[in-house]
């Protein structure tokens, strides 16, 4: 997947044009330290087999995605937030959440290096 289909590049722009870099930059970094409490809690909900946290804890995350532009996690997690399947196959869910919120800490890292 191209870093076009995993960012909100509009979004990124305007925060880069209106922030600067060194913002934008911290942003990134409080994503990534966030996200893995995110991941974690979505797994902890996993774990305790409740619907209630794993919808809490997954809007949680989709909400951060939004706001930092990864457009792919987002939409991945406005799939999966409501999703009532088995703990085995959320547990799927989790490690795919996973991979694709390192993609797109990869993609935005690229994109702003690339400022």
């Amino acid at each position: 997947m191209s870093k076009i289909e995993q960012l909100d590049i509009n979004l990124l722009e305007g925060y880069l044009n209106s922030l600067g870099q060194d913002i934008v930059q911290q942003m990134l970094d409080l994503y990534i330290q966030q996200s893995i409490t995110y991941i974690h809690d979505i797994t902890d909900a996993v774990t305790q087999e409740s619907q209630e946290l794993w919808q809490e804890r997954c809007h949680k995350m989709k909400g951060a995605t939004g706001s930092v532009g990864l457009i792919s996690l987002h939409a991945k997690l406005v799939i999966i937030e409501k999703l009532t399947d088995s703990w085995t196959e959320k547990n799927k869910y989790v490690e795919e959440l996973v991979t694709a919120n390192d993609q797109a800490v990869s993609a935005f890292k690229q994109w702003l290096l690339s400022k």
